[in-house]
This record gives structure tokens, sequence and C-alpha cells, in this order.
């Protein structure tokens, strides 16, 4: 009798399972530095400080920085090491272009998916950012924001558009912060997230996908008006917003 050859890979250690632990650490941990502004564009990434600085291993910030690479917040160069990849306002405003296209159908197909209890749930994310920009509150408003955000891409079910949202989001974050300081901007943004909730919420997915598209169509006219040299209202702190 002939043995069927196997097709299974080596078989996973608990050495192997620690050092996939410790990249995925290590990317999450490196992938938030970036986004909050911790470590800045243009900034050098050295293998052996990140290791010190994070108390992992230089292995591990190796594979974590070819991830960053992979999706676009970190710059590689032969003999020149990493860096912290810059991001234009420009290209700001090509993703953001990207996004209105891409979260419009993530908005149609939530309208028509989600359940009673799931439209609920919505309107109450609503009524939880309404309540931070009531109080004044950028930091409630930004984090209800990308709640609004992720779950219209989970009731949607548009795996691969998630994963390309989540890149893009991840690209221009370090910009989107500076929208949500400009005066009257938390505002206008909560009326936006409120007219995509409703069509979401009333199953309607055409006035779903044309309210999520105005609303990032908003976000792009903010960032031309940074582009053309307009400050920010007030001293720049890292909160992510769009």
């Amino acid at each position: 009798m002939h043995r069927r050859p196997t097709t299974r890979g080596p078989p996973v250690t608990e050495q192997s399972g620690q050092r996939l632990s410790g990249t995925v650490s290590v990317l999450d941990t490196l992938r938030g530095a970036i986004v909050r502004g911790e470590l800045h564009p243009g900034e050098r990434l050295v293998e052996n400080d990140l290791a010190r600085r994070y108390g992992t291993s230089r292995g591990a910030v190796r594979e974590a920085l070819v991830l960053l690479d992979n999706e676009g917040l970190v710059s590689r160069e032969r003999n020149r090491g990493a860096s912290v990849r810059p991001v234009s306002l420009e290209e700001a405003i090509e993703i953001t272009e990207v996004r209105a296209a891409l979260e419009g159908l993530c908005a149609a197909r939530a309208a028509g998916a989600a359940t009673r209890a799931e439209r609920a749930g919505l309107r109450a994310i609503g009524r939880d950012m309404a309540a931070a920009v009531e109080a004044g509150d950028v930091l409630g408003y930004s984090a209800t924001n990308q709640r609004v955000h992720a779950r219209i891409r989970e009731l949607a079910a548009q795996h691969t558009v998630a994963a390309i949202l989540d890149r893009l989001r991840f690209q221009s974050v370090r910009y989107q912060f500076q929208v949500a300081l400009l005066p009257g901007r938390p505002g206008q943004g909560l009326r936006e997230h409120l007219a995509v909730i409703e069509a979401v919420a009333a199953g309607n997915a055409d006035a779903a996908e044309q309210a999520m598209r105005a609303h990032l169509q908003s976000v792009i006219g903010v960032l031309r008006t940074l582009a053309a040299g307009a400050p920010p209202a007030v001293p720049v702190v890292p909160v992510a917003v769009g």
C-alpha cells in the first residue's frame, strides 16, 4: 500500500507560536505609534533601538517592519534601513477619494443587510457621537466616528473591501485628526454621520451610499483647505477622525 503524500507544512510549535504572537504585538505597537504621531514622518526606525524601546527582539521588530512596509506606513531601502513613510496631503486626498467609493458601497450593503437590532445599535452609536459633540469632547467624537465607520463595514460583510479600507485608513489617519480641530467640524461631521446612520437604519441603500459619499467628499474639501495653507484652529493633538 502506497502512502498518500502529505501536504501539511511544518508543525506549529510552542516556540513558533510565541514568535508569531510577538511579531503581531510589535506590529500593533509600531502601527499605533505611527498613527498617533509618536513616530514622526521620515523618522529612521532602527531595529535595535525599537527592540529596546518596546522590550522585544530585533527579529520581531524586523518582521513587523516588513509588514508595515506592505501596509504603506514604512519605507525600507537597501543599506539605509527603514523609516516612517511621509504621506502628503495630496495623497491623503486621493486616499479619501478611494474611501468615498468603497465606504459608499459598504453603506449600501449595510442598509440591505442590517437587522432591526443592528440598526438600533447603529443609532445608539449616533447618540453617543451627539453626546460627545454636545460636551465638546473631541476625543469622544473621534472614537464614535471610528465606531460608525467600523460598524458599517462589519454590517456590509465586504471582507475584501474592509481589508483595503483598513490599510487606507492607517495611511491617512495622520492628517485626518486635523479635520476635527477646525471650527465647527465636529458638528458638521455629526450631521453627516447621522444622515448615513438614518439611511442605513431605514434600509435605503441608495440614500446610504449617497450620504457616505457626501460625508467623505466633505472631508476631502477640508483636506484641500489644509493643502491650500489654512492652519488648524488649535494646536494639533493625535485624534483620528474620518
